[in-house]
């Protein structure tokens, strides 16, 4: 985890407590940097998903959307009752 890209997404992921999908991973850093493709945050967060760090799925038929979400964050939601935060 030594790029810039990577942190990022990494903390953008571990802030929001939600499920996201690339596309707004990708609208998140691109606030802060324009060097940020949707072919570089996809290699980036598949890593981060083979090291264990986050959680991602394919989703939908055809072309369908990867979502990712923190690792725990099911494990807090069902540590709680099933409460959302």
């Amino acid at each position: 985890m030594n790029d810039l890209i990577t942190k990022r997404a990494l903390e953008i992921i571990e802030e929001s407590h939600d499920v996201l999908e690339t596309k707004e991973i990708l609208e998140k850093l691109l606030i802060n940097s324009d060097d940020v493709t949707r072919t570089k945050l996809f290699a980036r967060l598949n890593n981060l998903r083979g090291d264990g760090l986050i959680k991602g799925k394919f989703v939908g038929s055809g072309k369908g959307v990867w979502i990712w979400w923190e690792k725990n964050l099911f494990l807090e939601n069902k540590n709680n009752g099933g409460n959302s935060k």
